[in-house]
């Protein structure tokens, strides 16, 4: 794993003192706890992102530092996409994701052809995918794609020759927001990027939601154990009537990875226990979405741990309240915004751009 010495005890306390927003530390604590080398991010030129199984743990961080250099200093980087076209294409509702990806390429100068209307296209006559895709070849460097069926990125991916990002299919993944994830919760303390973080250093995640429904859920995981060195126990909360809290595998492949994960009904219970506290109650089932752990709420008055940090992928509904955004726990806030540096990050690797900024300080 690729990283510096660590960032002392004082400097991460300092950094987290100095808040841009609420629940949001400075990243320079970050980028100076992660060595840069951009050969670990040249196998991402023109290729497609279905899934995190894609990423090692290199690749990730430095994608990680890329995105906190970007944060550190977004004025000084304007034009590394300039001339470059991204297509949008977004099937299923979307505020954060779409808009954040668009706000990313259009920040470092590229232009963007958005499809929000799947009835707007060829696809609503009955044009396959793979012919949609045939166009998009023509027309763009790259595309975002979100659509409720799992199947459709991959599809496309058998005929573009440009690269794609899975911005969410159906139950299936979300890879960009685990990344978000994850570079948020790194972002809170750097040190757990380090590969022998000693025990008592590790965090316990809590995660109130379903894996084998939630694509968030099931990236987070997926990144997580990449990582499992900095976790001591993922426990996942959920509701008493649910009976398939993991998908076949899905489970036994994350234990096998490294990983501790135990699932508990009462949420009050575990909450006090929890460094981390990740939320979702929505999991997109074909062109609809279900609802999840209607009887769980966090609130300012629920039982965190003093320093614990709330996450969560938004939009949110009754399951967060909002008396928590004014606290130190809220770093949902957090999460969105530093998206956007995340994919500023990854599109300008796709399309093969990260030369212009990886030696700019």
């Amino acid at each position: 794993m690729v990283s510096s010495p660590s960032v002392s005890a004082e400097t991460v306390r300092f950094e987290r003192k100095r808040p841009d927003v609420y629940g949001d530390a400075h990243p320079k604590a970050l980028l100076k706890a992660i060595h840069e080398d951009g050969e670990f991010l040249k196998p991402l030129e023109n290729q497609h992102v279905a899934s995190i199984d894609q990423f090692t743990p290199d690749m990730l961080l430095q994608l990680f530092r890329l995105a906190a250099k970007y944060e550190s200093n977004p004025e000084r980087f304007s034009t590394a996409l300039q001339g470059k076209i991204l297509i949008s294409a977004f099937y299923e509702p979307s505020t954060r994701t779409r808009l954040s990806f668009e706000s990313a390429w259009h920040r470092l100068g590229g232009d963007i052809m958005s499809i929000t209307d799947r009835s707007s296209t060829g696809i609503a006559k009955g044009e396959s995918l793979e012919d949609v895709a045939e166009m998009f070849n023509n027309y763009g460097d790259c595309v975002v794609l979100r659509d409720s069926n799992d199947a459709s990125v991959h599809r496309m991916m058998n005929t573009l020759r440009i690269p794609i990002i899975n911005a969410g299919n159906g139950i299936d993944e979300h890879p960009t927001q685990a990344m978000a994830d994850l570079y948020t919760i790194f972002k809170w303390r750097p040190e757990l990027i380090e590969k022998d973080l000693p025990a008592e250093q590790r965090i316990r995640i809590g995660i109130i939601g379903v894996p084998s429904k939630m694509r968030t859920v099931r990236s987070l995981l997926k990144i997580i154990a990449h990582f499992p060195e900095m976790v001591s126990e993922i426990s996942i909360i959920h509701d008493k009537r649910e009976r398939e809290i993991f998908a076949a595998g899905q489970r036994e492949a994350l234990e096998a990875k490294g990983l501790t994960i135990n699932t508990y009904t009462d949420m009050q219970d575990v909450l006090p226990e929890l460094d981390v506290v990740y939320i979702n109650a929505i999991a997109w089932i074909g062109d609809d979405y279900e609802t999840f752990g209607n009887s769980f709420k966090l609130s300012k008055a629920s039982p965190f741990k003093p320093d614990a940090i709330v996450l969560h992928p938004l939009a949110r509904g009754d399951e967060l309240a909002t008396d928590l955004d004014g606290t130190p726990h809220n770093w949902y806030f957090s999460q969105a915004r530093g998206a956007v540096f995340l994919r500023k990050a990854l599109l300008t690797c796709m399309v093969q751009r990260a030369e212009r900024v990886m030696d700019v300080i």
